[in-house]
């Protein structure tokens, strides 16, 4: 008897320790539904405001879409933080552009609060400005694309936090 006493006692205990998880887990709380389609809606309208600055040729008004610690990828190379990335590749290259425009654009979001995750895929056309002291003639580059982001909500507004994105030559 007291040989099976002392087997059950272990037992009794991992499921005392195991079987009552008590810590204050957030995850384990339900959200709202409301409160999980408001923010994929505002991460939706961070994603549009990124999307339209580029297309309008003009990405000076973005900074505040991202974190100061973001991180960008492009095509497989790790481009800094945003700020990095929007002086020294966005902007010199917005200007060689006489247009950018994406087409097919679907935008994918899921909520994992505070963080966000998102999928863009699109098709984009972009037509190279002719520059004649280059030797360059007005060209014009159609590709598929992904980007994919990490958002986090800090002080109440979404920031990206990491973005990467990514094209292909559209296979016919």
């Amino acid at each position: 008897m007291k040989t099976l006493s002392i087997r059950i006692i272990p037992f009794v205990l991992l499921v005392v320790l195991f079987g009552c998880n008590t810590t204050s887990n957030n995850t384990s709380k339900k959200i709202p539904d409301e409160k999980i389609e408001t923010a994929k809606t505002d991460v939706k309208k961070v994603l549009k405001e990124y999307k339209n600055a580029i297309e309008n040729l003009s990405a000076d008004n973005t900074i505040d879409l991202f974190a100061k610690n973001s991180a960008v990828f492009e095509s497989g190379g790790l481009e800094g933080t945003y700020e990095n990335y929007l002086e020294h590749h966005l902007k010199p290259e917005l200007k060689v552009f006489k247009s950018f425009k994406f087409t097919n654009y679907k935008v994918d979001v899921s909520i994992d609060l505070p963080y966000a995750f998102s999928t863009e895929t699109y098709i984009y056309t972009i037509v190279v400005k002719a520059d004649k002291e280059k030797a360059r003639k007005e060209r014009t580059i159609s590709q598929k694309g992904v980007a994919t982001a990490v958002l986090k909500n800090i002080d109440g507004k979404w920031k990206i936090l990491k973005y990467h994105s990514s094209a292909r030559r559209i296979r016919k």
